[in-house]
C-alpha cells in the first residue's frame, strides 16, 4: 500500500513505529477503539441512506469486518494480559471531521461521508503497513499485515460508492482537496505514542 496508491499526500515519519512499539498496549488500546468507531460509522451510514441498494450492500458486510477487527484486537490485548481500559480523545479524528463540508444537498452530504470515511481507512491502511514491516512481534506483525490488506479494501470501498454516487471527476477533484488538508493537519498534529493516528 504506497503512498501513491492511498493517495495520501504527507507520509507518516517511518520512526512513528518504533515510537509505537515502545507502546504497543496504548496503540492496541485506541485500535481497539478505532475499529468499534469504522463499524459504527459503516451503521450510521445504512440507517442514513437505506434506500442506496449499493451503499447496503457494500457496507453491510464491512461492518461485521470491522467489529471482528475489533474483537481481534480484544484478543491480543488479552493475550498479553491487558484490558481494554478507556477510550481517549482522537484528535485526528476531530480535526479531520472540521474538513467535512456541512449542508449541502442530501447527496453531497453523503460525498463527504463517504470521502471523511476513505481518508480514515487510507490513514490507518498506512499505520498498519508501518506496523507490519516495523514491528519486532511477529504474531503483531503478521496481523498487521492482515488489516492492512483488509483496511485497503475499505478503503476502495468508500471512494467507489463515492464516485458511483456523483460525477466521479467531481467527486476525485474533492477527493485532491481533502488529501491536501489532511497533509496540513497532519503537520501540524504531534507524533502521539500512545494513538493509532
Amino acid at each position: 500500500m504506497e503512498k501513491h496508491i492511498l493517495g495520501l499526500v504527507l507520509p507518516t515519519d517511518p520512526r512513528w513505529v518504533n515510537i509505537a512499539e515502545k507502546n504497543i498496549r496504548e496503540i492496541l488500546i485506541d485500535h481497539a477503539y478505532c475499529e468499534q468507531k469504522a463499524a459504527s460509522a459503516c451503521i450510521s451510514l445504512i440507517m442514513l441512506y437505506p434506500e442506496n441498494d449499493k451503499l447496503v450492500e457494500i457496507l453491510s458486510p464491512v461492518v461485521s469486518e470491522e467489529w471482528s477487527h475489533f474483537q481481534q484486537v480484544l484478543e491480543k490485548l488479552r493475550a498479553r494480559g491487558w484490558s481494554l481500559g478507556p477510550q481517549r480523545k482522537d484528535e485526528y479524528v476531530e480535526e479531520i471531521m472540521k474538513l467535512v463540508k456541512k449542508g449541502g444537498s442530501r447527496k453531497q452530504q453523503l460525498i463527504e461521508k463517504l470521502l471523511f470515511n476513505a481518508l480514515i481507512e487510507a490513514r490507518s491502511c498506512e499505520r498498519f503497513r508501518l506496523l507490519w514491516k516495523g514491528i519486532k512481534d511477529p504474531d503483531l506483525s503478521q496481523f498487521y499485515y492482515e488489516l492492512m490488506v483488509s483496511e485497503a479494501g475499505h478503503y476502495k470501498n468508500f471512494l467507489h460508492l463515492a464516485k458511483e454516487s456523483q460525477d466521479p471527476d467531481l467527486v476525485e477533484k474533492r477527493w485532491r482537496e481533502i488529501l491536501i488538508l489532511e497533509g496540513e493537519v497532519m503537520k501540524q498534529l504531534a507524533v502521539r505514542e500512545d494513538r493509532l493516528h
